[in-house]
This record gives C-alpha cells, structure tokens and sequence, in this order.
C-alpha cells in the first residue's frame, strides 16, 4: 500500500553526541523527501557538533571527532535545512521524543525559529510498539524480511524506517494511509511539546505531564504560582517546552491586564 500525500514528508534520523536533547548535537543526518507523486529526494551530510564525540558516542555510530573535522557546523547548513523541511510533515522513528525535539533545539541555537506547529508527526516506532513492541533492528527484520546490517549509520536508519512504514501499511489496513490518520495512530498523546511536558486534555487545555503538579491545568498553575514559570524557564528544559509555558504564561498575563481594566472602569463608574 502507498502512502497517500497531500504534501511532502520528510523521513529523517540523526547520529549525535549522546542522548541528551538539551546538551547534544547533530554529527549526522539523513532526510529522505518523498512527494506526493511518489518521488524522492535525499539528503545526508555529516556535521561538525563543536565539541568532542564521547567515546561512546563512536562506538555506537562509528563516526569520529576526525571524520567531521572539516564539516560545517550545523550553524552553516541549518538556513538551507530548514528550507529543505519546510511545508513538510516529519516523520522518523523514536522521532517525536528524540530527533524531533533536539532538530528543534539545534536549530533554536542557530537562531532559527522553525514553525513546527502546522506539521503532522509519524513516529514509525510508535506504530511498531502499539503493534508488535519491538527494536528498529527487529521491526525490519519482521516488517522488510531483511537484516539492517548499517544500523546506527544515519543514511541506513532513514531508508529502513521508510521501508518499515511502508511495509506497516501492507501488514496493518486499518491504519489507513494518509498522513493525518499515521500520525494521529503513532501518538503516544496529545502532546503540546515535543516532550510530551504539557499535554491537551479532551477539551484542548494545556495539563502539566510531570513533576508535582502533573493532572493540573497548566493555566491555573501559572496564575497561582507565577514563580513555577521562572523555574521552568531557568531550567534545563527544551526550547520547545519552554516556548508552550510562555505561551499559557503571556494568556495568563493578558487576562490580569484585562481583569485589572475591567475593575478601573467598574471603579471608574462607581466614582462618576
């Protein structure tokens, strides 16, 4: 079964400094352009991530401090990235809780301020554990009947999760075939961030996910305790979460600018 495309999608996957959204960098990524008539373009480079490669880091995706020594930083090719994605939906695998938000992350220190918000996520690894709960390895092995022999090489986790979705399409009809409806499935919530920090409950309010205050809406939490906002934003959380608290933050501050007007004219009145 193919997909069926309104728009392009984008399937990429990143090789990093380590596991860490906040702190890591990109030293390699892929991205495979599929059209809504079917075709494709790719794009795979490595990156110079401004800082040593852990040791661990290397032996996971064989990629060294030398081997990216004359590679742009990703500074240099992020302008020309987010050109490439734009008008995009995204999909990957492990994606909306790993490559996603530190994509977004990387591109927030380039000083690139990416709209993400009109763009619809397909994590391949969702669908997988939903159906079948399994590794990318094995997910191609059971999906594609093939050995991934290159995993962790950026290029070859690209192409083997497009295969894998592709072949998830044949194995599952029920999933449907359009981007709306993979990305609704590949959901684990309905996630405000790209963590998953803030979440919309079933009448579209923002509810913290975490921490001492998760279950309460996100709204009544910063009118009460304005202080839990500064904490959030001098702490070391994603750009992408702390532009959604700053989002209820600023509704929060515009509906006391309103209160307070509404009570200067009542008072305004009451004195004429």
């Amino acid at each position: 079964m193919k997909l069926k495309l309104k728009r392009p999608v984008v399937f990429f996957d990143l090789e990093t400094t380590g596991t860490s959204v906040t702190h890591d960098r990109i030293v390699e990524i892929s991205i495979i352009k599929v059209n809504p008539d079917g075709s494709e373009t790719v794009h795979s480079r490595r990156i110079n991530p401004g800082c040593h490669i852990p040791e661990e880091a290397t032996a996971i995706h064989h990629i060294t401090d030398e081997d990216v020594a004359d590679q742009p930083l990703f500074e240099k090719v992020a302008p020309k990235l987010a050109r490439f994605i734009s008008g995009c939906d995204i999909a990957g695998f492990n994606s909306t809780r790993f490559d996603v938000p530190l994509l977004d992350q990387e591109f927030h220190r380039a000083g690139i301020d990416f709209d993400f918000s009109d763009v619809k996520f397909i994590d391949v690894q969702n669908i997988f554990h939903k159906k079948e709960q399994r590794t990318l390895v094995a997910a191609y092995r059971f999906y594609c009947d093939k050995d991934l022999n290159d995993a962790h090489s950026a290029t070859a986790d690209t192409r083997a999760t497009y295969e894998v979705l592709l072949a998830q399409l044949d194995r599952y009809p029920d999933l449907g075939c359009d981007v709306d409806s993979l990305s609704d499935f590949s959901a684990m919530n309905r996630a405000v961030d790209f963590m998953s920090r803030l979440v919309y409950d079933d009448q579209g309010r923002e509810v913290i996910n975490f921490g001492k205050y998760k279950g309460r809406l996100c709204e009544e939490v910063l009118a009460s305790e304005p202080g839990y906002y500064d904490w959030i934003m001098k702490s070391d959380f994603p750009a992408s979460t702390q532009k959604a608290f700053t989002t209820v933050m600023e509704r929060v501050r515009s509906a006391r600018k309103a209160a307070a007007r509404a009570a200067n004219a009542t008072e305004g009145v009451a004195n004429a």
